[in-house]
């Protein structure tokens, strides 16, 4: 007897009812294990009792904003978070980002759109066991099968995106890798769209291990190393 695949849970915190049922409805399409939530505070709460294998978090909550859910819950145990928000700013993103999103959404969205973040972002998670030398950049140091970062002794937490860009970026050391190949790679997205979410996530690891570790190629794209080549 064949034994079916396990069932992946979503929790999709949206207060806006039409949206949060029209989500749960294509995600269940999709085969997963879906549970609703109004408020941020019942989103901290369920998430904590649920363990979900992602959270689909609106920016604009009642209660506790999605930063703050974002904040509370990645405290207690990292999960990876595609975060919805009805503003097209980069700042939002960043925010996001900084505070343990691994993507971002700007309602209005398609449900296709959807569900391809949502696949791309558990593709990544599911790399967790895959094996890899560790990598050795001056201050820093990545343990690829053990996905986990240091900066000198001190480790820092990434989000599952974030290690996959930098462990991305640090395999290929010196090469210069474009926007629209590290969407393709990292991401797994088949077009060009989305390269500001590139670029956000460069800035989050900036953030988090240091302005230098990342390198911008103007015109090109993005590089680890002192010397890139194309």
């Amino acid at each position: 007897m064949v034994e079916s695949p396990i069932q992946r849970t979503i929790l999709v915190v949206e207060d806006e009812d039409a949206i949060a049922q029209a989500i749960a409805s294509r995600l269940r399409a999709e085969g997963f294990r879906v549970e609703l939530v109004g408020d941020g505070i019942a989103a901290v709460q369920t998430c904590s009792q649920l363990t979900p294998d992602l959270v689909v978090l609106d920016l604009m909550l009642p209660g506790l904003d999605g930063l703050e859910v974002c904040r509370r819950i990645q405290a207690e145990r990292v999960v990876p978070v595609l975060m919805l928000t009805a503003r097209d700013s980069e700042t939002d993103m960043l925010v996001g980002l900084a505070v343990g999103a691994d993507d971002y959404l700007t309602k209005p969205f398609s449900p296709r759109e959807l569900v391809a973040r949502v696949h791309a972002i558990l593709r990544r998670v599911g790399r967790a066991g895959e094996n890899g030398a560790p990598i050795r950049h001056g201050r820093l140091g990545i343990d690829v099968a053990g996905r986990r970062v240091q900066v000198d002794d001190d480790v820092v937490h990434l989000t599952p995106t974030e290690f996959d860009l930098l462990a991305y970026l640090a395999t290929r050391r010196g090469a210069v890798c474009t926007r629209e190949r590290l969407l393709a790679e990292v991401w797994g997205y088949g077009d060009s769209s989305g390269p500001r979410t590139v670029d956000s996530h460069v800035r989050a690891l900036r953030r988090k291990l240091g302005a230098a570790v990342v390198r911008t190629v103007h015109g090109v794209g993005y590089a680890i190393g002192d010397e890139a080549s194309a």
